[in-house]
């Protein structure tokens, strides 16, 4: 029993702790330590070292949820809303609920706020935009499968993909899935009469260019004819999950030929 007590004191002491620890803030010595030191003080002590601190009785996560919501509705756009959303990704809010969170503001701060607000948090939750809750949260914006890493043609492509074959029989087509700023090389359809191939966009944002033409976007609905034998390429945004049906178009003496990387000047270039 004595040591049950012990535990919990030693407990309650650990939470405490979390509880009362201090954020330690210098941005306002950095910045105005000398021009202006006792704003500097009551920036760095008493607004993060005392009222950010009081973790007790509202976490630091809801404090970045208050903080960035008074900013974005006041039209402040500047390098501080960007450090606070920083602050807000560091505190545990994700980059859908950010989305969220902005969109929640725009109805009542006003529209060009929430659009100048979205430039900076995508900036700064830009690497969220993989990984297995992005892939996750893209799959239900579709009805066909994401599928297995398409492991058997990834030498052929720049980023992660995937693979999943809808159908194998009469007209055998796939649901091929780019994770953002995943493309093929240039290739080609080759085929002495007929071939080519049939793309349908199915969630997210894409491009496809023909070589020494402008890149097309490739949105839900969207379909792309590609003529046999055109040296073409095809793949995900920079910033967005991208999936498309490929529909392979019956011909003769048909075979796909693999070409060179798309180029990151290349591929920037169109964005």
């Amino acid at each position: 029993m004595k040591r049950i007590i012990i535990t919990l004191i030693s407990i309650a002491c650990i939470f405490n702790l979390m509880a009362q620890t201090k954020i330690v803030q210098t941005a306002g010595r950095d910045a105005l330590g000398e021009f202006a030191p006792e704003f500097a003080r009551l920036n760095d002590d008493i607004l993060f070292g005392e009222v950010w601190s009081r973790n007790d009785l509202l976490s630091l996560r809801d404090r970045s949820l208050v903080t960035i919501t008074a900013l974005i509705s006041q039209g402040i756009t500047d390098s501080s809303l960007t450090y606070h959303l920083q602050e807000a990704k560091k505190n545990g809010i994700t980059r859908t609920e950010a989305a969220e969170i902005i969109t929640h503001i725009a109805f009542y701060a006003g529209w060009p706020k929430a659009w100048a607000a979205f430039r900076l948090a995508k900036d700064v939750w830009n690497d969220d935009i993989k990984g297995d809750d992005a892939k996750a949260a893209f799959q239900r914006q579709m009805i066909f499968p994401i599928g297995a890493p398409n492991t058997a043609y990834e030498k052929y492509f720049i980023g992660q993909s995937y693979l999943a074959q809808i159908s194998d029989s009469q007209i055998p087509f796939a649901n091929v899935t780019f994770e953002p700023g995943c493309r093929n090389n240039w290739h080609i359809h080759k085929a002495e009469k007929g071939g080519g191939q049939l793309l349908v966009g199915v969630a997210g944002r894409g491009w496809y260019q023909e070589e020494g033409k402008p890149a097309v976007e490739i949105l839900p609905g969207t379909v792309i004819h590609i003529p046999a034998n055109v040296k073409h390429w095809h793949g995900a945004a920079k910033d967005s999950w991208f999936a498309h049906l490929a529909f392979a178009v019956p011909g003769e003496e048909s075979e796909n030929v693999w070409l060179e990387p798309v180029t990151d000047e290349q591929y920037l270039s169109i964005e």
